[in-house]
């Protein structure tokens, strides 16, 4: 894993090029700040059932969220938010090709 020191010390060391490239391969799981206002319309975008109302704010699994990645090309939950509280986790990257793994193995445990 990424330690958020990490990521802005490589941000700052090499070109801003090279970083629009690197965004392209490492994706990252989403997660819902406390922002969020529960006004419930970003829980039936999300085609995976990735997120779900927490004690206090809705609350997105990083086991289920692919980034909509094999369904849309941007993440639905993002699009419909009112309050943009949905950012990338930092905490979680993940490639392309392991969101889409993460998309074949949901789609094969809900047939």
């Amino acid at each position: 894993k990424y330690k958020k020191s990490e990521i802005f010390k490589l941000k700052r060391a090499i070109m801003p090029r090279f970083l629009i490239c690197l965004r392209e391969i490492v994706e990252m799981s989403l997660f819902i700040t406390d922002e969020c206002i529960n006004c419930d319309v970003c829980e039936p975008e999300c085609p995976n059932d990735a997120i779900s109302q927490g004690e206090e704010i809705y609350e997105i699994d990083p086991n289920l969220c692919t980034q909509c990645v094999g369904h849309y090309d941007e993440p639905q939950c993002q699009q419909v938010c009112p309050v943009d509280c949905i950012l990338i986790d930092e905490e979680n990257p993940e490639t392309h090709e392991e969101l889409m793994a993460k998309y074949e193995r949901i789609i094969t445990f809900h047939r």
